[in-house]
């Protein structure tokens, strides 16, 4: 049966666009506005949304996430705080993901975070330093309670690589534009949509490519080639900005919302060579 994520994305392919997914860390600046940063996100167009769930040692993360998650971390956030983040954001009907490293889920205990993701509305987790030798544990918990585990992909990864992520990956698989940290920059990586089409060659699954897409845009160019567009450290920035200006919580609201808003106009402006499926 098609899950929630799968039933947005299809919607999205059904507008003739890519669908746009919105990251940020729960717990930052505080678990509620943190949460309502998120709603803000979906009430201004973002179909997805990836709740972070900050860790002490990334490995994928750039140096705006990081700032954030660590205030978060020193903030006391906990896994129950983020299980209550993905409850609030899901009850607006967008699709909500955990992205989060492995040890999170192994010391919450792996059939326990299924299960307390699928109870709070969650519809998956995307798992960046999670190999597929090592996946088994997390995708037969996750298939126990409908959640979809998503994988990542780089533009080194061979085509072989390639389809033993998408044999094992639900909802879409995350292309990585370039090698290395995540962030906004100037352009996007110049390998994305070689990485998109490979990705193709060997699944029907949606693509949505991330790292380093701030801009509307950015946005619509990568959704003239892929099916989704993954916007994180731009987001991220406008809450630390907002904190460092000392802002109050409404102005930083009205930051998310805009940009998200530009995003969503750069998706929806663009069209998707997406292709036809039956």
């Amino acid at each position: 049966m098609p899950s929630r994520l799968d039933d947005r994305l299809a919607a999205a392919r059904a507008e003739g666009r890519a669908a746009l997914v919105g990251y940020l860390p729960a717990g930052y600046p505080t678990v509620d506005g943190a949460i309502a940063a998120m709603r803000a996100m979906v009430a201004a167009g973002v179909d997805v949304v990836e709740v972070g769930l900050p860790y002490s040692d990334p490995t994928m993360d750039g140096p705006v996430i990081q700032q954030a998650a660590d205030a978060a971390l020193r903030g006391g956030l906990t896994t129950r705080d983020v299980l209550r983040t993905v409850e609030a954001v899901a009850d607006t009907g967008a699709p909500t993901l955990v992205m989060t490293y492995w040890n999170p889920i192994e010391q919450h205990g792996v059939a326990a975070f299924a299960a307390d993701l699928a109870a709070a509305g969650g519809a998956g987790t995307i798992t960046p330093d999670l190999p597929p030798e090592e996946a088994a544990p997390w995708l037969e918990a996750a298939a126990a309670h409908g959640l979809d585990p998503v994988f990542v992909v780089a533009p080194s990864s061979s085509t072989e690589r390639l389809r033993r992520v998408a044999d094992i990956t639900g909802g879409f698989v995350y292309a990585a534009s370039l090698m290395g940290v995540t962030g906004a920059r100037s352009q996007v990586g110049t390998q994305a949509e070689g990485l998109v089409a490979r990705v193709r060659a060997v699944t029907s699954l949606p693509v949505a490519v991330g790292l380093g897409v701030g801009t509307a845009a950015q946005a619509a160019q990568v959704a003239a080639f892929a099916d989704g567009v993954i916007v994180g450290s731009a987001l991220v920035r406008v809450l630390l900005d907002a904190q460092r200006r000392g802002e109050g919580p409404e102005v930083a609201l009205a930051g998310i919302g805009a940009l998200a808003a530009d995003l969503a106009q750069g998706v929806r402006g663009a069209q998707a060579n997406v292709p036809v499926t039956a």
